[in-house]
């Protein structure tokens, strides 16, 4: 038994819609069980409208599973994962020059310690002067 006028401009609405990427009762899949949904009517109502579901399948191919605002969300999902890895390598790289950076430092203290040590207590290691000080001599005594 087809379906009534009223309810065959229901459907062809509804397909509009879903086709348009703007439905109003659904998430926007390109699916049957969507068509019906989003005509407010049965999937049983659906698969009576066999000329509609011919034109629907024409114009679908085969069905959609996500509707054009989930694609979109998955790309930027994915643009997001990315960027995300990108980022965690490149923080893996700078701990990595942080750790040897800490090893370096550490390998200089020690050795500066260890030439004060050699050098005594009663000499003192002359400074650098100041950046906007004039260029003198070194002083290296106490």
């Amino acid at each position: 038994m087809p379906v009534s006028a009223a309810t065959a401009t229901k459907i062809r609405e509804a397909m509009a819609r879903l086709l348009a990427g703007e439905p109003l009762h659904t998430n926007g899949a390109l699916t049957k069980e969507n068509l019906a949904r989003e005509a407010q009517v049965s999937h049983a109502t659906i698969h009576r409208a066999e000329d509609i579901l011919v034109e629907w399948d024409a114009k679908v191919g085969r069905p959609v599973l996500r509707s054009p605002g989930e694609v979109q969300r998955d790309e930027e999902i994915a643009k997001l994962r990315r960027q995300l890895r990108e980022s965690k390598a490149e923080l893996t790289q700078l701990h990595g020059k942080f750790d040897a950076l800490g090893a370096v430092t550490a390998n200089l203290y020690h050795e500066n310690f260890a030439l004060k040590r050699k050098l005594g207590t009663s000499r003192r290691l002359a400074s650098l002067p100041a950046p906007a000080a004039e260029p003198g001599p070194v002083r290296t005594d106490g």
